[in-house]
């Protein structure tokens, strides 16, 4: 006799997260290289850029390796750049998976950023491993404030990525815009800078960006020495939090006409 499993409304969306974020694995990494390439091209990347800029001023960048400072501003803006990406496209993906009542578009941006968030997670250890073999100070003096910096950033990526979705459903040349706009990102984002290299009055042209404040913290949480001048958690948690409320809103108030068109 068949025993019928009852689940509830929480079971089958977890269910359906994990399904599909085995599908974005298996599409992900379909290539030769498969998961590696994934990891090694983005660890190769930052190390290129680090060790090049640690070798140009061949010491410290306000009392962190210059490695590490460049490190952590990589890592962080590409864990922006690319959650946006992969969130804000997830929706058009699955769209033909949308026919079946389970599969909601939000569990497609949530998959997609979690995958999103592995690939970091392993392109880290592979930074940490370089490190030790180069003989660099592994240090990290806040690891709960570094731990929360990078949630709060990929939240806030994935929400912009979630509101983005929606919008190109109804207009596709919004995308156009957001790879425009994404672009000078990773400029004025303190990866090659800190705001400490600015007097202070010109410090308000630069600190309105949450990225620049989770790349700051995430340095100063590595190594208190270098400190927090004119970043907070507070402007980070509260631009973060109103930006998954107004992605809520979005998405529960326009996803069902947006898939339908």
């Amino acid at each position: 006799m068949t025993t019928v499993i009852k689940r509830n409304k929480w079971e089958i969306w977890r269910d359906v997260i994990f399904a599909l974020f085995v599908r974005e694995i298996r599409t992900g990494f379909n290539d030769k290289f498969g998961i590696s390439w994934s990891v090694i091209n983005p660890v190769a990347f930052i190390f290129i850029l680090s060790f090049v800029r640690g070798r140009m001023d061949g010491g410290d960048s306000h009392t962190i390796p210059t490695f590490v400072y460049m490190a952590y501003g990589l890592i962080l803006i590409q864990s922006f750049l690319q959650t946006l990406s992969s969130s804000a496209q997830s929706i058009a993906k699955a769209k033909t998976l949308f026919a079946f009542r389970q599969v909601q578009p939000i569990s497609a941006v949530i998959a997609a950023s979690l995958f999103e968030l592995l690939v970091k997670v392993f392109v880290a250890l592979g930074i940490v491993l370089i490190m030790y073999f180069l003989g660099l100070e592994i240090r990290v003096d806040n690891p709960l404030l570094l731990l929360s910096c990078f949630v709060l950033l990929w939240l806030f990526s994935m929400n912009i990525g979630l509101i983005f979705g929606i919008l190109e459903l109804y207009v596709k040349e919004v995308k156009k815009f957001r790879e425009l706009a994404s672009r000078p990102m990773f400029f004025i984002s303190g990866v090659f800078f800190s705001l400490q290299d600015f007097p202070k009055e010109y410090w308000h042209f630069l600190d309105w960006n949450p990225i620049l404040h989770a790349i700051e913290l995430s340095r100063y949480a590595a190594y208190t020495t270098y400190g927090q001048s004119g970043v907070s958690l507070e402007f980070l948690s509260l631009t973060t939090l109103s930006f998954v409320f107004l992605g809520i809103v979005v998405y529960k108030g326009f996803w069902r006409q947006a898939i339908s068109r």
